[in-house]
C-alpha cells in the first residue's frame, strides 16, 4: 500500500465530486531518461475517505526521478489512489506537454461495483 494519508468524508451521505489539479508533475522517459512535463488530474466521488492534498503532493513528487511511460503512471496512480481512499468514482487524466510535435493525454477510470 502507498503512503498517502487521508481523512473522513463529512458528508459520505451526498455524493460530489472533488478535482485536484497538479500542473508541475515530472517524471523521466524509461527510454531516454529525459523529463516528462504534464499536468495530473484526479477527479473523485468519495466514499467514506478523502485524500489529504498535502500528501497526494508528496505522493506525486517521488515521480520525479521515475522512468515510467505515460500510460504506466496514469494507470499506477489511479490504482494507487483507488486502493486508498476506496472511492465512489474516480478518474485521472494525465495531459503531457508536447515532445517532437506532438502531446499526449491519457484518461483512466474507477466505478465501485463495476472495477472492483
Amino acid at each position: 500500500m502507498v503512503n498517502i494519508e487521508t481523512f473522513e468524508n463529512q458528508h459520505p451521505y451526498r455524493d460530489y465530486e472533488i478535482i485536484h489539479v497538479n500542473p508541475e508533475f515530472t517524471s523521466l522517459c524509461p527510454k531516454t531518461g529525459l523529463p516528462d512535463f504534464g499536468t495530473i488530474t484526479v477527479k473523485y466521488i468519495p466514499d467514506k475517505l478523502c485524500l489529504e492534498l498535502k500528501a497526494l503532493k508528496y505522493y506525486f513528487m517521488n515521480y520525479r526521478n521515475q522512468g515510467i511511460f505515460y500510460e504506466d503512471v496514469t494507470n499506477k496512480i489511479l490504482n494507487d489512489l483507488v486502493e486508498v481512499c476506496e472511492p465512489k468514482y474516480m478518474e485521472v487524466k494525465t495531459e503531457w506537454t508536447t515532445r517532437g510535435g506532438m502531446n499526449s493525454i491519457i484518461t483512466v477510470k474507477f466505478e465501485k461495483g463495476k472495477d472492483d
